[in-house]
């Protein structure tokens, strides 16, 4: 479903993403890691088509920027950008709008529903806290019905109810072929969720491996991580 091949993005002569390549496939759940700095933030914008880079980033085999591409594409950026003076539900029908939606009323009820959101429709975004801007961008992006679905530290701002309910979403869309990157440097928040591992570190992917694989080795995530991107850590038997 997602296909980076590639993928490199300099900023004059800073190298912030060098030749990354990996994919995502169809109900699987990826997960994008790092220290800060490593490159994912850069990573996750050219795959959401709002910079220029060298290489080739495709979804469901169409370019990333490509209308067709972006009509089966769900994005939830780190930092939720709402309108200040449409309300929760103004969101809600201007997403509809913009992908020809048809029937949504319903879905969009049940989706406000399941994050506690339905007696907050009218509330305006400017009157809306972080946590609760977060959720409409998770509504927003979850209202189309998505192929591939991208998220940048989809958890943050987020209470334990709502994670939890988040956690049961990304399961749900797994089982229904959907491909879901989740990028983040919170290790617990993904633990118990994810199919393939991508490490990056110096702004390149160093690691990429299966649950599956990983556990067949006996090995675990956060020693993996540690060992690459803090080696003295992970000799020290210090965990995050």
């Amino acid at each position: 479903m997602l296909k980076v091949n590639k993928l490199t993005k300099n900023y004059g002569k800073v190298i912030a993403v060098n030749k990354a390549t990996f994919e995502i496939d169809n109900g699987e759940i990826g997960v994008l890691i790092g220290p800060n700095g490593a490159g994912k933030s850069t990573t996750i914008k050219s795959i959401a088509g709002l910079l220029r880079f060298e290489g080739e980033i495709t979804i469901g085999g169409k370019p990333n920027k490509s209308k067709e591409a972006k009509r089966i594409f769900g994005y939830v950026p780190e930092s939720p950008a709402v309108y200040e003076y449409l309300s929760v539900w103004d969101h809600l029908e201007f997403i509809a709008r913009a992908y020809n939606l048809t029937d949504w009323e319903s879905a969009a009820e049940n989706l406000l529903a399941r994050f506690d959101m339905s007696d907050k429709k009218d509330k305006l975004g400017k009157d809306l806290s972080k946590g609760m801007q977060q959720k409409v961008s998770l509504c927003c992006a979850l209202l189309i019905k998505p192929s591939m679905i991208m998220l940048d530290e989809p958890m943050i701002g987020l209470d334990p109810k709502a994670i939890k309910e988040l956690k049961d979403i990304f399961l749900e869309l797994k089982r229904s072929g959907c491909a879901i990157l989740i990028s983040t440097h919170i290790l617990d928040s993904i633990a118990d969720i994810w199919d393939k591992a991508l490490i990056m570190n110096e702004s390149e992917i160093v690691y990429n491996n299966t649950r599956e694989k990983l556990e067949a080795d006996g090995e675990s995530l956060e020693h993996i991580f540690f060992s690459i991107t803090e080696p003295e850590k992970a000799e020290g038997g210090q965990t995050a």
